[in-house]
């Protein structure tokens, strides 16, 4: 993800005057579908917005701010309606689940699991960046792939340290090229496996369930079902390049688990503190993957939302939203007449990821009730005469690679209602397009500013930007490899994916809110 400060470079302050001036022209001397001037209006906002986030001319949250006040201007939406789509459900899953994760920051647990995992793997050099990829690959999964890897580099440099001290000089630079990038890239990878873990998920979550009102909801644990075995392929995969390209002379090295000793020594005895966050955070888990229940052919589970007068009506927000109440009530013995959770750590909040949430849901509505992505849809056509599979994969491939210069989450707002326009002209199941290329919003492992994991790791100094690019490329094609497999074997069934039939939810219409 790009700065999101703002910024004076030339490029950006020619930006902040170029993209109202080609939305205006385009309002004014524009008109994509006649008879229904809506449609021209509508890609405008999203033309403005789009050069706006591509550039960062402006904070990514400004930004996505404009709709409350251009959709009203030019007749696209009611004033009244437009703010509603920034505050729903999918906000108070986020929020929510970013509760927890903070309390487990506040009271160290997720240093505390890091380092146990790191001690149960040992000391080869293999099984050492295992040890710090896995830890890393599970928190990014439940918390911010950027604090997971400001907790996790400190731990790698002071034991890259020990080795500079001792090992073989060539050995060790590699390994620590290694570590450092396995670091960055499992934080990513981890994120994709849940819909919390990072923000495309969340989007695509509200976005598909604006353009089509009728499809079924999607779910964590559906979405767990299909994204955790594809990530800790991309996991074993990334290992496995990473032990390829780095660990070859590694034989040589012998790391000194002491250190990672020393440091979970430094935490003392586990506190109820951490114990009351751990059991939070599992209830919050079991209860996202047990909510709806288990229903095929031949067997019937019912979920817990059974017991419930309105199954319907309760959602993962709701669960994430309990759960991290909980928390603000429990006592912390450690500090007496302190609560596990207070006011003053919930301000660490992102409240302008909710807000870039809001504008991509809000530019979603417009894109529907305008009718601007069925009109996309049919200038997209042309595309049904290409392979699923190969559309997939370099759909994917495309943007994996714009996303290395973007921030995943504006990328995934600006293209998921053409996504949903597309799958709909070429009559291919919206799922078989949307899904991978949501996930494909998370591949950029190429650049430093493709991610916040990717700039901090090459901060440390202590990785070049040749063997950055080289290594991500590799770990690009591989991801999206794996992904376009993944959507047409396990996510065909999850996700009722039939390639021969359109779903009868699957239609673009101008009215649908």
């Amino acid at each position: 993800m790009r700065d999101q400060e703002e910024a004076n470079g030339p490029f950006r302050v020619f930006m902040l005057i170029a993209a109202p001036a080609a939305a205006a022209a385009l309002v004014a001397f524009g008109d994509l579908s006649p008879g229904h001037p809506e449609v021209t209006r509508t890609a405008a906002v999203a033309l403005w917005m789009a050069l706006w986030w591509l550039s960062t001319a402006v904070p990514l949250a400004a930004t996505a701010m404009l709709p409350v006040v251009l959709f009203p201007a030019l007749g696209v939406m009611s004033g009244k309606d437009v703010p509603g789509y920034y505050f729903n459900d999918i906000i108070f899953l986020f929020l929510g689940g970013f509760l927890v994760a903070l309390a487990m920051q506040r009271w160290d647990l997720h240093r505390r699991i890091a380092l146990r995992i790191l001690l149960f793997f040992g000391g080869r050099p293999s099984r050492v960046l295992l040890g710090f990829m896995a830890p890393t690959f599970f928190l990014s999964m439940w918390i911010s792939n950027t604090a997971t890897t400001m907790m996790m580099a400190p731990i790698a440099i002071s034991l890259i340290v020990r080795l500079e001290e001792s090992g073989p000089e060539r050995a060790v630079r590699r390994f620590s090229t290694a570590l450092l990038l396995g670091i960055a890239y499992s934080a990513s990878v981890g994120g994709t496996a849940t819909l919390i873990g990072t923000p495309p998920n969340l989007s695509m979550v509200v976005i598909t369930e604006r353009i089509f009102p009728g499809a079924p909801p999607m779910a964590f644990a559906p979405w767990f079902a299909f994204a955790l075995p594809g990530a800790l392929l991309m996991l074993a995969a990334l290992w496995a390049v990473l032990r390829s390209m780095y660990l070859r002379d590694s034989a040589s090295l012998r790391v000194d688990m002491a250190v990672i000793r020393e440091q979970y020594r430094a935490l003392g005895p586990v506190t109820f503190e951490q114990r009351a966050v751990f059991a939070v955070f599992a209830a919050m888990a079991l209860l996202w993957l047990t909510r709806e229940g288990i229903q095929t052919e031949s067997l019937a589970i019912p979920g817990w939302s059974a017991l419930f007068p309105e199954p319907s009506y309760l959602r993962d927000g709701t669960v994430a939203t309990a759960l991290a109440l909980i928390l603000f009530v429990l006592p912390a013995p450690s500090r007496p007449g302190a609560r596990i959770m207070d006011w003053q750590t919930a301000r660490a909040l992102p409240w302008d990821i909710v807000l870039l949430f809001g504008g991509g849901f809000a530019l979603a509505a417009g894109f529907s009730t305008s009718g601007l992505a069925a009109w996309a849809g049919e200038q997209m056509t042309g595309l049904a005469g290409f392979p699923p599979v190969a559309l997939v994969f370099f759909l994917c491939l495309a943007v994996s690679f714009l996303t290395e210069l973007t921030s995943n989450a504006a990328t995934t707002e600006m293209l998921l209602p053409v996504i949903a326009a597309l799958a709909v002209a070429i009559q291919v199941h919206p799922f078989l397009l949307i899904i991978p290329v949501t996930l494909a919003c998370s591949f950029a492992f190429m650049l430093p500013v493709a991610t916040p994991p990717n700039a901090l790791i090459f901060g440390t100094n202590r990785v070049k930007m040749l063997d950055m690019a080289r290594t991500g490329f590799v770990f690009n094609l591989l991801a999206v490899a794996l992904v376009t497999i993944g959507i047409f074997t396990l996510g065909s069934t999850i996700f009722a994916i039939d390639l021969d039939a359109m779903p009868a939810w699957a239609t673009l219409s101008p009215a649908a809110e």
